[in-house]
């Protein structure tokens, strides 16, 4: 592996929880790219939210997962962590050099992480109530999942663009998992399913699956 890592040589420590998608995204990235890295869970639930004690809010202020301590820097925020992995990590690249696949990448990505993902995020989740999440979870996930179709309609090949995995992959594969959680009916995006079943035998992405993290609950059924 060829980094800019200069003075710094210790290795990445992801901050992450198992079933978070965001944190899911960023192994993806970092087990695709084969940057070896630690992991620190952070609890989202146990004590009320281990992302919100003082001294993880000096990691992140946003009092949320990801972060990446790398280089010497601690990063925030999962896609300006994926193109940082981009920008210094060049081989193996998850965009495309084609300007105009790449800008439908970037699309996919802003509509899974800014008009999906954050408006079933665990935060709004509680503040909506727990008689009314999964209602409100299926909702925009079933209103993000067919702007997603659509643009798969004309940009995949094999995977979201082409026939090259990209960082719409690695965004998709986790919403699709949040979606069953939350038991959306995925049948009318049979183009979701395809890139979905095409990448669950991935290595990179079957390593980075909640099943096989540190902090997964050894109970749950799938791990």
């Amino acid at each position: 592996m060829s980094t800019n890592q200069d003075s710094n040589d210790s290795q990445p420590i992801l901050y992450s929880y198992w079933r978070s998608s965001c944190s899911w995204r960023v192994r993806i990235a970092m087990n695709l790219k084969e940057i070896p890295y630690d992991i620190k869970p952070i609890s989202l639930i146990k004590s009320g939210g281990e992302q919100h004690c003082n001294e993880y809010r000096e990691v992140n202020p946003m009092e949320q997962v990801p972060a990446l301590q790398i280089d010497g820097h601690t990063l925030i925020e999962s896609v300006a962590i994926m193109h940082y992995l981009e920008e210094t990590r060049p081989q193996r690249p998850l965009l495309p050099q084609d300007v105009h696949k790449r800008a439908k990448v970037r699309e996919i990505i802003e509509i899974i992480c800014s008009g999906i993902q954050p408006l079933q995020n665990l935060i709004v989740l509680i503040h909506v109530g727990e008689e009314k999440k999964k209602e409100w979870a299926q909702h925009w996930i079933t209103r993000g999942f067919r702007a997603v179709e659509k643009a798969l309609s004309t940009s995949a090949g094999k995977y979201c663009v082409g026939d090259e995995i990209s960082m719409a992959d690695c965004c998709l594969v986790p919403q699709v998992f949040n979606a069953r959680r939350f038991h959306v009916d995925l049948r009318p995006y049979p183009i979701i399913l395809r890139i979905d079943r095409e990448l669950e035998s991935n290595p990179a992405f079957r390593a980075a699956h909640p099943s096989n993290q540190p902090d997964c609950p050894p109970e749950l059924p799938n791990k």
